[in-house]
């Protein structure tokens, strides 16, 4: 098994990938201005360097998403045949994810119709044009792959995430020393590509240095716009899921707004200043008797929900999505944003024990593939990641703990 990072090991690797983003986009802006002309030769060398960086972090995604997804799911439905408590949260888990990601979707592109994307941001877009969707019959059509293997090795996510989900589904069925035996060699594959991951990204700095500067050369000051006018788009997507979550806690939980509200603020305010779903988890079992969950539905219902269940996080990467797609100028219309949670909903719910920088990339790169979106921008984006992952861990708990209160109250017979 992989040794899980050291404390502080991530946030010291986000900083020096923010860092090397500042120097490359105030580097490539600064020498935009005096010596554009003479810049052939620098960009050369860093737009090449930019995208061997991205190509060797994409190559690893559809392996990943493939292992993670098949033995997510197949845990989960393990742990939902012994405990109806358990059956309950997984059914919320799926509910409260899908309605995060439409609510998200709709606010981030009503949003983005309000405030539109500069149009200098254009320059950003790559020289390549991007992914033709098919026409909705066809996509439809498409959903179950007649050749798995040719589907991975097509990118097609929606078909491989659909395969892999059945997959991960039938695993439970079969003899237990089977099971144990697929699983261990799935699991193996995904950790031999973490630590591949784990190689490029250490490789961040000189990646995102390289790929800034093209930007900052290109874009100059306007970059710095488009970053932050991202951060204020995801961050609100991640909010929405929080507020989503305090509707179903009240309507489908029967509990008051001032009741569930008191009752979260201690996991909250524990969620936001370490931003781990997981150092909140002691908070929110203490959140239980306000709640008025048993301490036995909260330690089947809590452990499975920081296992499994990242509603924020769901909501965010279809907000990336549609960012990107109006960034490159896409038009996303309401089928393209139903493929993308097809495939966003379930490798959220896989997808939760990766490391923060792993997951950012094997999440959102799959349900920006499956709408058509670009995904050359997502390490620049992976730099500015900070601020958003705050809201990201807010929204996660409080679904948590919305989930907590539906799933973990007996229903009155």
């Amino acid at each position: 098994m992989l040794k899980p990072d050291k404390p502080g090991r991530s946030a010291i690797a986000s900083h020096r990938t923010l860092i090397a983003l500042v120097i490359g986009l105030a580097g490539g802006t600064l020498l935009g201005r005096l010596a554009a002309p003479g810049l052939g030769p620098m960009l050369a060398i860093a737009d090449p360097a930019g995208k061997l960086w991205l190509d060797a972090l994409t190559m690893t995604i559809v392996p990943l998403i493939f292992g993670v997804l098949v033995t997510g799911i197949a845990n989960a439905a393990t742990s939902a045949q012994g405990s109806r408590t358990a059956r309950r949260a997984l059914l919320w888990f799926a509910l409260l994810l899908t309605g995060a990601c439409l609510f998200a979707a709709m606010l981030s592109s009503t949003a983005l119709a309000v405030w539109p994307v500069p149009p200098e941001a254009g320059t950003l877009r790559p020289g390549t044009p991007p992914p033709v969707l098919t026409a909705p019959g066809d996509w439809i059509a498409g959903l179950i792959p007649t050749n798995p293997i040719k589907a991975a090795a097509e990118g097609a996510m929606v078909p491989l995430v659909i395969f892999a989900v059945l997959f991960g589904l039938a695993i439970p069925r079969i003899d237990t020393r089977l099971q144990a035996a697929i699983l261990a060699v799935l699991q193996a594959i995904v950790e031999v590509m973490l630590v591949i991951v784990r190689w490029v990204l250490w490789l961040a700095p000189i990646g995102v240095l390289a790929l800034a500067f093209g930007v900052g050369v290109r874009l100059g000051l306007s970059a710095a716009g488009a970053l932050v006018q991202y951060v204020v788009i995801v961050s609100g997507a991640c909010l929405s899921a929080a507020l989503l979550a305090y509707i179903a806690a009240i309507v489908a939980g029967r509990i008051s707004l001032r009741a569930f509200a008191r009752a979260a603020l201690p996991s909250q305010v524990v969620a936001v200043s370490t931003q781990s779903s997981l150092a909140s988890l002691p908070a929110m079992m203490a959140a239980a008797p306000a709640l008025h969950v048993s301490e036995t539905a909260a330690g089947v219902t809590l452990p499975l929900a920081v296992s499994l269940f990242r509603a924020a996080s769901g909501a965010a990467n279809i907000a990336v999505a549609i960012y990107l797609a109006h960034l490159h100028g896409i038009p996303i219309g309401i089928g393209t944003i139903i493929l993308g949670a097809l495939v966003a909903v379930p490798i959220s719910l896989a997808a939760v024990g990766l490391p923060a920088q792993i997951s950012f990339f094997a999440t959102i790169a799959p349900v920006c593939v499956a709408m058509g979106v670009p995904i050359q921008l997502l390490p620049l984006l992976l730099a500015v990641e900070t601020i958003p992952d705050i809201f990201r861990t807010f929204g996660n708990v409080t679904a948590d703990l919305a989930v907590l209160r539906i799933a973990g109250v007996e229903p009155k017979p």
